[in-house]
C-alpha cells in the first residue's frame, strides 16, 4: 500500500479520534442530566461525522485495492456492504458481528440527513451516542490490521 494511502488514511482515523474526543465530555454530561437541543444536534452530527468517517476510510482502502467505489444512487448501502466483504477481494474491512451496529450508523445518517434539527430525539441515538466510544475502537482496530496486512 502506498504511503500516500496510508497517510491518508492514518489521517482519517485521527479526525476520528478528535471528533470522539471532542463529544465525551458532552455524552458524559448527559448520564446527570436531559440534554437540551442545541447539545442533541452536536451528537447527531458527531454521529453524522462518524459514519461519514468509516465511509472516507473504505473508500481509501478501495481505492488502493484497485476495486470498485460504488457511485450509484445506492452507493451508501452498496459501500456498507463492500465494508462486510463484498469487494472484489472478499476482505471484510470491519468484523462482521458489527454490520448490524455499523448498519444503524448508516440509517441514523440518512434521518440525520432528511430531518429538520429541531426534530431530533435522545431516544433516537441514545445507543449510537452511548457506544461511540466502543465501537470506534472496534473498528479502528479492524482498519488498523488490514492497514498493517495490506502494506
Amino acid at each position: 500500500m502506498g504511503n500516500d494511502v496510508k497517510e491518508s488514511i492514518l489521517t482519517e482515523i485521527s479526525k476520528i479520534d478528535d471528533l470522539i474526543n471532542f463529544i465525551k465530555p458532552l455524552l458524559k454530561m448527559g448520564k446527570s442530566k436531559e440534554f437540551v437541543q442545541i447539545e442533541l444536534i452536536a451528537i447527531a452530527m458527531t454521529l453524522h461525522s462518524f459514519y461519514n468517517g468509516l465511509e472516507r476510510i473504505s473508500s481509501l482502502f478501495l481505492d488502493k485495492f484497485n476495486d470498485f467505489i460504488p457511485s450509484d444512487s445506492q452507493w451508501h448501502k452498496t459501500l456498507l456492504k463492500v465494508m462486510f466483504g463484498l469487494n472484489s477481494k472478499n476482505i471484510n474491512f470491519i468484523r462482521s458481528d458489527l454490520q448490524n451496529t455499523v448498519e444503524n450508523y448508516l440509517s441514523f445518517r440518512h434521518l440525520v440527513r432528511n430531518i429538520y434539527c429541531t426534530e431530533l430525539v435522545w431516544d433516537r441515538m441514545k445507543m449510537l451516542a452511548e457506544n461511540l466510544e466502543e465501537t470506534w475502537t472496534m473498528i479502528k482496530s479492524d482498519f488498523e490490521s488490514l492497514l498493517e496486512r495490506s502494506l
